[in-house]
């Protein structure tokens, strides 16, 4: 069967689904994102374990609680939120915001959250009144595929179409018939969400289909003067180790002020880190980049299998996680870049502007646009920071994984795709939700005539 024979009848049925749903009150949407996003979180110990068993990624309790925690935390945001209709008005400029649906929308899936990424992308783009047709990596086909099941009854029981939720196998005989697949869904869809890889991005890209894509993650955080040490470290250490660094938020890298650095190495080791040595290193680097690709026997693997793979001993297998001092950024220093794992690199600088300067280095190498941090009580610092770096996010004293992608105690929206503005090659620097998949039409209407005068506008120049 061809792909096109494959792909036809899944977006017909999506595209009458829609069409369907279009016709929806905003009551109607909101019952059926809650019915969607419970069949998730109240089945999470299920696609966890389908998630870890067909990847072998992270570890099967975070992924539960990955489900969970990103599932509430999004339906917080979505339940009170209007979607359908007209959402604004603003009187004083006599425009009127209406909210109206995309259409189809296709959602290429990773490997790494296979079980948490399929419900909040059903969620984010059903609250618009859109069909969504779900593409998972072949590794978490599994996981998706249960949840559309689930997904799909929750729709008949609330009396909406079942096929609002889809989804397309992009399993192949290679990578290459699967992408050929990926490419041809998102060309027959009216949008389409990559929470993937940039290659995965690319291909959105050339689908010729209006494409949201989200940026590489490498985020790397600040260790000041000022740092609480004894509430910084077991955040970071909590979040780098959390599903096995599965998520591109966590930290990969600690750019530590060097008034702090020994007390800062100290506390990652009390907390489980174990410092490699530089032959030690050396090891790791070429376990996690041999041939200088990165190793899928290293990406989401526990500290455990990877100091096997590394031969680094039974006291480094033991670990929670790995530190390696790192001085140099760019492809020469691969720890600079995102690793995907629990190895965490450290920096040492004299001053924040090398602190910064850091982070920007590490950034221009990879991770631009995505993601920085800072642990400090130095408002300068955590201002200085913010205006310095072509990132979307900067995060203040908090766990990067935990909160990049929303937090209930930040006010970021809850997500699982990030965007890295123009810096990442994507088109918003926000954490993508219900809003992204909407259409807006603006009703203006004739308000009293206000023409400026020349100096209103030009001042001292039009007096010229």
């Amino acid at each position: 069967m061809s792909d096109q024979e494959l792909i036809q009848p899944i977006i017909a049925k999506a595209k009458a689904a829609q069409k369907q749903f279009e016709t929806y009150t905003q009551a109607q949407v909101d019952a059926v994102v809650a019915a969607v996003s419970w069949a998730g979180y109240s089945h999470a110990e299920t696609l966890a374990k389908l998630a870890f068993d067909h990847s072998g990624l992270g570890n099967y309790e975070d992924k539960v609680t990955k489900v969970k925690r990103k599932t509430m935390g999004t339906m917080m945001d979505l339940k009170n939120a209007k979607s359908v209709g007209v959402i604004d008005v603003d009187e004083a400029r006599g425009v009127t915001t209406i909210a109206k649906p995309m259409g189809v929308i296709a959602a290429l899936l990773p490997s790494t959250n296979a079980s948490a990424t399929p419900v909040n992308n059903a969620m984010i783009t059903l609250k618009g009144r859109n069909a969504v047709v779900l593409a998972p990596h072949p590794k978490g086909e599994a996981a998706c595929a249960e949840y559309v099941k689930l997904a799909q009854q929750a729709l008949a029981d609330v009396g909406a179409p079942v096929d609002l939720v889809q989804y397309l196998s992009l399993r192949g005989k290679d990578k290459y018939e699967g992408k050929a697949r990926a490419s041809a869904l998102m060309a027959e869809c009216d949008y389409a969400l990559i929470t993937a890889g940039p290659a995965n991005v690319d291909l959105g890209y050339r689908s010729g289909t209006p494409t949201h894509g989200v940026g590489v993650g490498n985020a790397p955080v600040i260790i000041d003067d000022t740092a609480d040490l004894e509430s910084a470290i077991p955040k970071i250490v909590a979040s780098k180790t959390f599903d096995n660094a599965t998520s591109c938020s966590s930290e990969n890298a600690l750019v530590i002020l060097e008034s702090r650095y020994d007390e800062t190495l100290a506390a990652l080791k009390a907390h489980g880190g174990y410092l490699a040595n530089p032959a030690e290193k050396d090891a790791l680097q070429n376990a996690m980049w041999p041939g200088g690709r990165m190793s899928r026997a290293i990406v989401a693997q526990s500290a455990e299998t990877i100091a096997e793979e590394a031969g680094l001993g039974d006291t480094a297998a033991r670990a929670k996680f790995f530190i390696v001092e790192e001085d140099g950024t760019g492809a020469d220093y691969p720890f600079s870049g995102e690793k995907l794992s629990v190895v965490l690199t450290v920096y040492r600088v004299t001053d924040f502007d090398s602190a910064v300067n850091t982070v920007n280095d590490i950034l221009d190498f990879m991770g631009k646009g995505h993601s920085c941090g800072i642990h400090t009580i130095n408002q300068d610092h955590i201002d200085r920071l913010a205006m310095a770096t072509p990132v979307s996010t900067v995060l203040v004293n908090q766990p990067h994984c935990y909160n990049n992608g929303g937090g209930f105690d930040n006010g970021l929206d809850f997500t699982l795709s990030m965007g890295a503005g123009t810096w990442g090659k994507n088109d918003s620097c926000e954490n993508l939700t219900y809003k992204h998949f909407l259409n807006f039409t603006y009703l203006a209407r004739p308000i009293p005539e206000h023409v400026p005068t020349e100096e209103e506008l030009w001042g001292d120049l039009a007096r010229k």
